[in-house]
């Protein structure tokens, strides 16, 4: 694995409508890092994803993913070591049933027989679909949440050094979110991941970069940066719900568990607003 698998230097991209959508990123990212983009819309994290696996190439600066410069004769590798999964698995799922949408990449790479069986076998295990059961499948009738984890295994089936996730647990019920969230845990990949979702981000990285009008102007330890309300509010971003609602926390239940009532029907000792029952 490389040590510093993306390094960005004074990437600036300009759009043909003249929008300018990022503006001098500097950025370096390490191996195994599981790394949160967050800015309001209209920020650039998706024009900067696009950067990283060749759908956009830098007008301006460089982007180095691995050892190979972002440029169109490297694009073949770049695209092997950097995976890139799209907020909708619609955008992304194409072929007839899962396991040929999942074994595309990978025939690609030149797979065939049992090594390419193997592959496709392995990814849909590492996101929790069982082969028997899914391989038949049409891909468009499947869930959200599932359609995420076909998603995930075609990409994870090219072996990439780097997962890139946009908005990875939009249009995901709660159930299929936890999911997502323990798979995402249990990838032991470089990731970055780009989210509105900030309680995600909690959870799942330690380091936070916010963008703001195409500039970085965070970038550090997650629970530093996203538990500073007043520059959250001016980067036009609200606090995780599990800051501003302690009580929505696992932890808390037992507290809340126990607490007694009232003689007049109300909980006490919460520590928080009185929640009548």
């Amino acid at each position: 694995m490389h040590h510093n698998p993306i390094s960005i230097e004074n990437l600036s991209y300009i759009y043909p409508d003249g929008t300018q959508a990022l503006k001098g990123i500097d950025l370096h990212i390490k191996a195994t890092e599981r790394v949160a983009l967050v800015g309001a819309n209209g920020s650039g994290k998706s024009t900067l994803l696009q950067h990283l696996n060749g759908i956009l190439l830098p007008q301006e600066g460089q982007v180095v993913v691995g050892e190979y410069q972002m440029a169109p004769k490297n694009l073949r590798n770049i695209r092997n070591f950097v995976g890139l999964v799209f907020q909708n698995p619609d955008d992304q799922i194409f072929m007839p049933t899962v396991w040929e949408d999942i074994a595309f990449g990978p025939m690609n790479q030149g797979l065939q027989g049992k090594e390419l069986d193997d592959r496709c076998t392995l990814s849909m295990h590492a996101v929790g679909l069982d082969p028997e059961r899914y391989a038949q499948r049409n891909a468009q009738n499947l869930s959200g949440g599932e359609k995420k984890r076909v998603a995930i295994a075609g990409v994870l089936a090219m072996q990439p050094q780097v997962l890139v996730f946009d908005e990875p647990s939009a249009q995901l019920d709660p159930r299929s979110r936890r999911q997502l969230i323990y798979l995402l845990q249990s990838l032991p990949l470089t990731q970055l991941i780009a989210t509105h979702d900030l309680d995600l981000a909690l959870e799942l990285c330690d380091r936070t970069i916010v963008l703001s009008e195409g500039k970085v102007v965070g970038d550090g330890a997650t629970e530093q940066i996203l538990g500073d309300r007043d520059f959250l509010e001016r980067h036009h971003l609200e606090s995780p719900l599990s800051y501003s609602r302690p009580y929505c926390l696992l932890e808390d239940v037992q507290a809340i568990d126990s607490v007694t009532q009232n003689g007049n029907g109300k909980m006490v000792g919460l520590g928080v607003k009185a929640i009548e029952i």
